[in-house]
């Protein structure tokens, strides 16, 4: 079983841009979960889906320099934990965003192999909300 999923991609948008929307309450709360979210080492986050099935996910920032942002990541009501991290890096045409997600193993048997998939889809369905949301800021100029 694999234990980490990670997820690339260059965006055609500014680093400081790309770094708001994944650091930013407001922004965060527009392309993914409603989130009480700060990019703050020790700052105790809550993202909340607006779907009644979906859980809430909760955790610690663990790191929150310029264009790395790691933080834990437990699903509301289980005792497992994760960490997300992201790695922003500039490039000529935008920004390259490295997502990675690891800890997956700490689930146990089945429900392991359940959340891998069921987070590798949930973390393409993120990117390409990213995606979508930054796409009126390249279009705005």
């Amino acid at each position: 079983m694999r234990d980490t999923i990670i997820k690339e991609k260059v965006l055609n948008h500014p680093i400081d841009s790309v770094w708001n929307a994944i650091t930013n309450a407001n922004e965060i709360s527009n392309w993914f979960l409603e989130a009480d979210f700060k990019a703050e080492v020790g700052y105790h986050y809550t993202f909340n889906s607006k779907e009644d099935e979906c859980s809430a996910i909760i955790g610690e920032v663990k790191s929150a320099s310029p264009y790395t942002l790691i933080y834990t990541w437990i699903v509301k009501d289980t005792p497992i934990e994760t960490t997300v991290k992201w790695i922003l890096e500039p490039t000529n045409k935008g920004t390259k965003l490295y997502l990675e997600h690891s800890g997956i193993a700490n689930y146990s048997g089945d429900t392991a192999i359940a959340m891998f998939e069921s987070f590798n889809g949930g973390w393409d369905n993120c990117i390409n909300g990213l995606i979508h949301y930054l796409k009126p800021q390249v279009n705005a100029r």
